[in-house]
């Protein structure tokens, strides 16, 4: 048994949890130029003061429709709730959250280790697929904070987990349970991940190599081809393709009538998830006359908690 203290932070983009806190997280957002560069550096605050000013109203009417905010926040302190109880048989390990764009912070996730003594930590993203602008931008945070703490900290970083094994068995027990709402039909399997600027990918960024390294390992499991597209896109900049909407006109053309939605890159539930594929994807593709399901969100479960767990231990050893 691991008898030091070990921190284990998990590290999310976060979301707003209640109407007025849209504002605000739109405004942490767009003022982090990993994500995207609003102009000249000294332009970047003011920029995305004014995005965030136009854009907030269209997302709280958003958010209205998923119950008034995201549960990304309260999902990912459930999850690390979750796989601090699992590791109490392993050894002394404290769990914390740190939300890239909202509370808690990398600042005060330190400061809960630091208060119980902890200097050596696991940064562990909630993100299994590694981009410069979601695992990458969370540990360029965590560590900027450790330098400006007075307290030293040893991190290590998880920096990705396309293929770990508990989580590839979620995954597929999630695909392979919304299967059965089919019977007898077999609908195509679509998996839609969170798009990216070309630019990413093209200056080397894994991120789409290891979504296609995680669906190869789950169609080993269920045996089921699918086909993979990209959502969430925003902005004049060239973005990853096929979009998940492109992808659902593709499929009315070739008469599909059945669709089941995996969300390839989120492990929570949230907007993405609730909004764009349960309701507008849905209904995109009901137009059509195809019928949408979507699998359920990875969240607490238990073999994914297990995975996270199995990535823990092995970094700690």
């Amino acid at each position: 048994m691991k008898k030091q203290k070990t921190g284990v932070v998990l590290l999310n983009m976060g979301g707003p949890e209640k109407l007025p806190d849209v504002r605000p997280f739109l405004y942490n957002l767009f003022s982090d130029r990993e994500i995207i560069r609003l102009g000249p550096f000294f332009m970047q605050k003011p920029l995305a003061w004014l995005i965030a000013r136009k854009r907030a109203p269209k997302s709280m009417l958003t958010y209205e429709k998923i119950g008034g905010g995201s549960p990304l926040t309260r999902i990912s302190r459930e999850q690390g709730e979750a796989l601090e109880k699992s590791l109490q048989s392993a050894g002394d390990f404290t769990v914390v959250n740190a939300m890239r764009y909202w509370n808690p912070d990398s600042n005060s996730a330190l400061q809960v280790l630091a208060d119980r003594g902890i200097k050596d930590i696991i940064a562990l993203p909630l993100y299994p697929h590694y981009c410069c602008a979601t695992s990458g931008s969370s540990f360029n945070a965590l560590k900027l904070a450790a330098e400006k703490s007075s307290h030293s900290f040893n991190i290590q970083t998880i920096e990705s987990y396309p293929e770990q094994k508990s989580y590839i068995a979620s995954l597929s027990a999630k695909i392979q349970e919304a299967l059965t709402g089919f019977t007898p039909e077999t609908p195509q399997i679509v998996y839609s991940a969170h798009s990216l600027p070309v630019s990413f990918i093209e200056n080397g960024d894994p991120y789409v190599d290891q979504i296609k390294q995680t669906i190869s390992s789950v169609e080993k499991i269920t045996g089921i081809p699918g086909r993979l597209c990209f959502q969430s896109r925003s902005g004049p900049v060239e973005w990853l393709s096929p979009s998940t909407p492109d992808m659902l006109t593709q499929l009315g053309r070739e008469q599909c009538k059945n669709i089941l939605m995996v969300p390839i890159s989120f492990v929570s539930d949230h907007v993405e998830t609730l909004y764009e594929i349960d309701m507008l994807y849905r209904g995109q593709a009901k137009e059509m006359g195809m019928r949408l399901e979507s699998t359920a969100g990875l969240n607490c479960d238990p073999l994914f908690i297990e995975g996270l767990k199995e990535l823990v231990l092995e970094k700690s050893l």
